[in-house]
């Protein structure tokens, strides 16, 4: 089976639970790109720490536009301030995104991806003057039943863009547009600037980052087979 059948399959309406994992995703509506350049990742990875706390900031979730050209502004966000996910493992891509998240407090995830994907959307429409949804509909959402599709998808995701083999044709030119455009680097990399992802759950379960690694690179063909078997 498919990755993408197995994903329908899965992707039923079920109420999000605190404490539990889901894999949540969109797309940019008729698969047109949402991030254009890496002023754009930076925008939308800024957002997701900004978002992420259940005390609503108002103007203080305001980002600058492009006039700023990606430039970080202070959240005045304190450290510890409730939040509504935790974030296991992000990917950004050309026309979509993926993300794993374990749901804190009630309605916390729906509530992030609605402030996530409204403030983005206000964003890009007034950096590239246009107007009307950006993303595909609601985002969609698969819940993680098992240990073991918690270890699946953390490669799927984190490793995202080698798993769609049309990106790969971008090559450097890709990652200087969107750089650090997924949690892979916060897993395997130590020295890391990102430090979004909560990453115990996966971690805790490796000797290490390198056996993690390898594991993820090991089960990256795999993840590749089911979701083109029918055209390799």
């Amino acid at each position: 089976m498919r990755t993408s059948d197995v994903l329908n399959y899965f992707m039923r309406k079920v109420p999000f639970k605190k404490g539990e994992y889901y894999h949540v995703f969109n797309r940019g509506v008729d698969k047109r790109n949402i991030f254009v350049d890496k002023y754009d990742a930076f925008r939308f990875l800024q957002s997701i720490e900004i978002f992420n706390s259940v005390k609503s900031r108002g103007d203080l979730f305001h980002i600058n536009t492009n006039k700023n050209r990606g430039r970080r502004t202070s959240s005045k966000r304190e450290n510890n301030s409730e939040k509504l996910v935790n974030i296991v493992c992000y990917c950004l891509n050309p026309n979509h995104y993926h993300f794993i998240l374990e749901q804190l407090v009630d309605g916390g995830i729906s509530e992030f991806m609605k402030r996530l994907g409204g403030g983005y959307t206000k964003y890009f429409n007034e950096r590239y003057e246009r107007s009307g949804a950006l993303f595909q509909g609601k985002f969609k959402s698969v819940f993680i039943e098992t240990n073991e599709q918690l270890l699946y998808d953390s490669v799927y995701v984190g490793l995202n863009n080698k798993v769609h083999p049309k990106f790969e044709k971008f090559g450097k030119h890709f990652l200087d547009l969107i750089p650090n455009r997924s949690s892979w680097g916060e897993y395997t990399d130590k020295n890391s600037k990102y430090k979004i992802c909560k990453k115990d759950i996966i971690s805790e379960q490796f000797k290490d980052a390198e056996n993690y690694k390898k594991f993820a690179e090991s089960l990256l063909k795999e993840i590749r087979e089911r979701r083109y078997e029918d055209q390799l």
